[in-house]
């Protein structure tokens, strides 16, 4: 989880991450000190110019203590009700921000002169600063900040910051639908004053599949699979943009039109038919063909002697889409028996892992598939020629899910 969360660099001397734990340095050691933290919380208001220039003086005194300062959360800023009050404040942070990790383009920007016109070096601003904008978990209260900063620091349109931060800089992050709506709705002005924008505003036009964007993308659970839900797999567009190009449909299949499907090779789509989330219906039986598809059916050193051919999904360069219709059940036992093959963990590892990169969403597999994993993980341990052993007993298993969902139960 520490590695999964860990902070990132998104953009120049800024970084997105969970609240900084220092009972867990393992998680922090790599990092460097950061000058600035950047809460956002569901308390904090958003700073006017005084606020952001008392801060800036605290800054210049050198204090090596970094500081500690909040901004509202995600979901904060409600469209259609925000005022222009309240973009000027989200805007005013990014400059902020941005002044403060680019100091050498504020100064050449900005230049400050003495009584007699000379040039003066601004100390506040003759060090980078580096920025730490976190919430609790990484990804869901800080989203807002996090996404309109990349778009004004590095001049690029939402939906290429939201695929970026996601693809390449590793930062899953889910918005919740005020932030869908706001930020789309005010990307003229973010663009308009970022100091990288270069392109025409009034002749761009977002892509097709941002419109049905609901807040979240495919959770990325190994580097070549991603787990989701049916909303994601019928958005086919944007699983091309984030480099997915195979499709598991598990129970549920897809609603595309014949013009889209006809776009995409038939070997690339699987559909495991007549398998309902109904504590009747197995999955044992689907697990070779699944895996086969999805890239993992023989052993890791298998694929490396050999390079097998069978191994479609690690080689063709894409990444596969598992999916129900939620994303918590059917699709996750899948991806559960991937992670104990691929990793060779035991089921109640591989359940945490795939757990822990489900953002915002919770998996909770029928107990019939825990069951079926649980026997899975004999088949695989008798396979490689291991001795028969349990981490945890099956009613263990039960009963400490039970335990990890108790404070998410209604009362």
């Amino acid at each position: 989880m520490c590695t999964m969360s860990q902070a990132s660099e998104i953009s120049n001397n800024v970084y997105l991450g969970p609240t900084p734990d220092h009972s867990l340095p393992a998680c922090w050691k790599d990092l460097p000190e950061f000058d600035v933290l950047i809460e956002t919380s569901d308390l904090a208001q958003l700073p006017d110019n005084g606020t952001l220039k008392a801060w800036r003086g605290l800054l210049s005194r050198g204090d090596r203590s970094p500081l500690d300062i909040e901004f509202p959360s995600s979901g904060s800023i409600m469209p259609p009700s925000w005022s222009q009050a309240d973009v000027d404040g989200l805007m005013a942070m990014c400059s902020w921000m941005y002044k403060i990790a680019h100091p050498d383009e504020d100064n050449e920007l900005n230049p400050q002169v003495d009584s007699d016109g000379d040039s003066i070096m601004l100390t506040t601003l003759s060090k980078q600063k580096k920025i730490l904008i976190h919430c609790t978990d990484g990804y869901t209260e800080s989203s807002l900040l996090g996404l309109a900063y990349f778009m004004y620091a590095e001049g690029v349109p939402v939906h290429e910051a939201w695929v970026t931060l996601h693809r390449d800089r590793g930062r899953n992050l889910f918005a919740y639908p005020s932030d869908v709506a706001l930020i789309p709705g005010i990307q003229p002005r973010i663009l308009q004053e970022s100091p990288r924008w270069r392109g025409d505003i009034l002749s761009m036009k977002d892509p097709s599949w941002l419109s049905r964007l609901d807040g979240s993308l495919p959770s990325r659970i190994l580097p070549y699979m991603y787990l989701g839900n049916l909303n994601h797999a019928n958005n086919p567009e944007l699983l091309k943009k984030m480099g997915i190009t195979r499709i598991l449909s598990v129970g549920e299949p897809v609603a595309w039109t014949k013009e889209t499907r006809e776009q995409w090779p038939a070997d690339k789509l699987l559909y495991v038919d007549k398998v309902q989330d109904n504590g009747v219906d197995p999955l044992t039986n689907e697990f070779a063909k699944c895996l086969k598809f999805i890239g993992a059916y023989y052993l890791r050193f298998l694929v490396r002697v050999l390079t097998c051919p069978t191994e479609d999904g690690k080689h063709d360069g894409g990444a596969t889409l598992v999916h129900c219709r939620v994303g918590v059940s059917r699709s996750a036992t899948i991806c559960i028996a991937e992670v104990m093959n691929e990793l060779n963990l035991s089921v109640p590892r591989a359940y945490c892992y795939v757990r822990a990169r489900r953002l915002n969403v919770i998996i909770q597999p029928h107990l019939r598939f825990m069951y079926e994993l649980l026997k899975w993980e004999e088949y695989q341990r008798i396979k490689r020629g291991q001795p028969l052993r349990r981490e945890l007993e099956w009613a263990t298993i039960a009963r400490e899910i039970a335990l990890m969902n108790k404070p998410y139960s209604r009362q």
